[in-house]
């Protein structure tokens, strides 16, 4: 992670934040975004979608993070015949008592790893929407509240799109990051393939408690945000909406449906996150351009004319950064 001389870097809570990141990077090569982005989430509450090829470590980089931490952690391998009750949970006739128990999913967990979202139906990504927004599912005719910590972590494959559902707009919203994940470079290839000739891989302690995630969420919490970064955040959302008022009216034909209010309440979540990471008790406006990326690029839907050209969300967010400055005064 960046290093900056800066207040917060000589709080215990910034130090266990940078144990946890090294502690991972034993096992992960490169891919810090990645990293980044998991741990956004964690200490945030919001949830992350991760997007990559197959063997990019997705899956391994999540797994990783829970050993690290104290949480309770489970995985759901994604397939199309996968139901509700899978995730959820549902209710089970006891014989002897004569009346109906409920029969827990994976779901009550604090971190649930959705291995291939894209590859559960409909039926399923819907029941994730209550626990993702709510923090709580229904079984039967009783609501049950999930742990305070319960975040969702998920994975999908841009390719082999046979078979595969594609998550509805709602339900992208949900996801505060929507992550990308790249190849490696020449020089963490040379390292994975170092790594693959060890017997094991090495051991991950445990370095974060559940008392120090909550203090870590406090901290982040208390990042400072001025007010001239709450406007430049206001106005990257509502240029994405209305860019002809923006002056940017070469975007106005480009974008069918701008971010949503969900996106200016998680922008300064992730801000603050990131600026902690750095060892910085304040946010900056290069803090707001790191996030726009994986916070904007699930939320922007493009027309036809901008599918045909070509043209991404991540264009489209460039273009927004590049243009909407912070104002001074």
């Amino acid at each position: 992670m960046e290093e900056t001389q800066n207040i917060s870097k000589s709080s215990d809570e910034y130090n266990k934040v940078q144990s946890l990141f090294h502690e991972v990077k034993k096992v992960i090569v490169g891919q810090d975004q990645m990293i980044q982005g998991i741990l956004t989430g964690l200490f945030t509450g919001g949830h992350i979608l991760i997007e990559g090829f197959p063997g990019l470590a997705k899956t391994l980089s999540i797994s990783t993070v829970a050993k690290a931490v104290s949480l309770k952690f489970q995985r759901v391998q994604c397939t199309p015949d996968l139901l509700p009750t899978d995730i959820i949970g549902t209710t089970i006739f006891n014989a002897n008592t004569q009346e109906f128990k409920p029969k827990k999913g994976p779901i009550f967990t604090n971190i649930l790893l959705t291995d291939e979202i894209n590859r559960a139906p409909a039926k399923v990504q819907s029941a994730l929407l209550e626990a993702m927004g709510e923090k709580q599912v229904t079984i039967g005719d009783v609501s049950y509240a999930l742990s305070e910590t319960f975040v969702v972590l998920a994975t999908q494959n841009p390719i082999e799109q046979e078979g595969t559902f594609i998550l509805p707009e709602a339900q992208r919203d949900r996801f505060l990051f929507q992550v990308k994940v790249d190849y490696p470079e020449e020089e963490e290839e040379m390292m994975i393939l170092n790594r693959s000739f060890q017997e094991k891989f090495l051991d991950v302690k445990t370095v974060l408690t559940q008392e120090d995630l909550f203090k870590i969420k406090e901290s982040i919490k208390g990042v400072f945000i001025h007010d001239k970064i709450k406007k430049y955040i206001v106005d990257i959302v509502l240029a994405s909406r209305k860019p002809k008022e923006y002056g940017l009216p070469e975007l106005e034909d480009l974008i069918e449906v701008g971010a949503s209010p969900r996106a200016t309440v998680y922008f300064p979540k992730a801000c603050k996150a990131r600026a902690f990471f750095q060892g910085r008790d304040y946010v900056s406006a290069n803090d707001v351009k790191a996030v726009a990326l994986p916070l904007l690029r699930h939320r922007l839907i493009l027309s036809y004319e901008a599918q045909a050209e070509s043209i991404t969300p991540d264009d489209v967010i460039k273009d927004l950064i590049k243009n909407i400055e912070v104002l001074e005064n």
